[in-house]
């Protein structure tokens, strides 16, 4: 589990990118031991992984990251 402290834009690579897999994200609101709130993600593999239903990837997202999400999203696509 990783809580994201900035995001960093990176230049395209030029193609069009495609999913390879797909998986459902499953979310909860949460504390850190210092009070801070968080929202964490969780994806779960594709179905053909062997655990399925176990959180492969887990990412925490704290009111500053959370807004920079924001930002970012209404940047690529306008008027969310």
């Amino acid at each position: 589990m990783v809580l994201i402290t900035d995001f960093e834009k990176t230049p395209s690579t030029g193609g069009v990118t495609r999913s390879r897999t797909q998986s459902s994200c499953g979310y909860r609101q949460t504390e850190l031991a210092d009070g801070t709130t968080v929202v964490q993600l969780e994806t779960y593999g594709s179905a053909e992984r062997k655990l399925t239903g176990k959180a492969s990837q887990s990412i925490e997202l704290d009111r500053r990251a959370a807004a920079e999400v924001i930002a970012i999203l209404r940047e690529a696509f306008p008027g969310l």
